[in-house]
């Protein structure tokens, strides 16, 4: 059996994605982009698109019945659980369909949490 091979970088993750879930991904990384702080830094990390600031800041990825975004921090999503109802929450982990992505506010709300959390830290 062929291993399957990790992607280098992140258009070549994307690319791999089939749709409708490519174009979901590539509206939350606009989003995580638009605020994320210069420093950042986009990698692929255990396979998947993962953006650092100071430590890991949030991650996310396709799957075959849903997308996930990984604030990296499993406490951040406990701040949010008012505005997290319709979607599937489990630890460290949100999970949202494959043809919607998050809501463009709640994605920079959580993002802008994990890069103070990590410049607290830091």
């Amino acid at each position: 059996m062929k291993k399957k091979t990790i992607p280098k970088t992140v258009p070549e993750y994307l690319a791999r994605v089939p749709e409708p879930a490519r174009t979901t991904l590539k509206k939350v990384r606009a989003v995580v982009r638009s605020v994320v702080p210069k420093g950042a830094t986009e990698v692929i990390s255990y396979g998947i698109p993962t953006f650092k600031y100071k430590g890991g800041l949030v991650a996310y990825a396709a799957f075959k019945d849903h997308c996930s975004f990984f604030p990296l921090g499993s406490q951040v999503l406990d701040q949010f659980k008012d505005e997290l109802g319709e979607f599937r929450v489990s630890k460290g982990t949100l999970h949202f369909p494959l043809h919607e992505p998050l809501a463009s506010a709640l994605l920079r709300k959580i993002v802008r949490t994990r890069v103070r959390q990590n410049e607290e830290r830091d």
